[in-house]
């Protein structure tokens, strides 16, 4: 009984750091979308 236990635990450990992995990686992608430079080719018309 105590290995599922300590099975279930790990499981949502890794369930835990696998989300804030994704959320950390979210979070990157928007600060380089926000300050990658506007390519000179397009323009607001």
């Amino acid at each position: 009984m105590k290995k599922l236990i300590l099975v279930a635990l790990a499981a949502v450990g890794g369930l835990l750091v696998y989300r804030q992995i994704q959320a950390d990686r979210a979070e990157q992608d928007l600060w380089t979308e926000a300050t990658d430079p506007v390519p000179a080719g397009s323009s607001a018309r």
